[in-house]
């Protein structure tokens, strides 16, 4: 034990941290449970997914340094993304495909 600190000095600590802690994980959920079935919730769970793919999307992209090299990457990558989505109408496999493209030539091509 640190110099100095007790044994109840360190619960008055962590058991409120501890609490805190739990709550703050079990809110959201308990928030959202209250809430389902509601059209707003309905709409988040519609319209979220496609929010946030474009908000990554355009994050690579205009995070990319405008050296051609760098930005073939990000742009082959999307691409890629697109095309497996629209062949195969998968979310799992349009992320992980698409990622693991974007990565190959991130990390071993360019």
């Amino acid at each position: 034990m640190p110099a100095g600190m007790t044994l109840s000095a360190i619960l008055a600590v962590l058991i409120p941290v501890g609490i805190v802690t739990v709550l703050l994980r079990w809110l959201p959920f308990a928030f959202v449970k209250a809430l389902k079935g509601s059209q707003f919730i309905s709409m988040l769970g519609f319209t979220m997914p496609v929010g946030v793919m474009t908000v990554l999307v355009v994050y690579t992209l205009f995070g990319a340094s405008r050296d051609m090299g760098s930005f073939i990457a990000p742009l082959a990558g999307a691409a890629f993304t697109a095309g497996l989505h629209l062949w195969r109408r998968n979310s799992g496999l349009s992320i992980f495909g698409g990622t693991s493209f974007y990565m190959l030539l991130a990390n071993v091509v360019f």
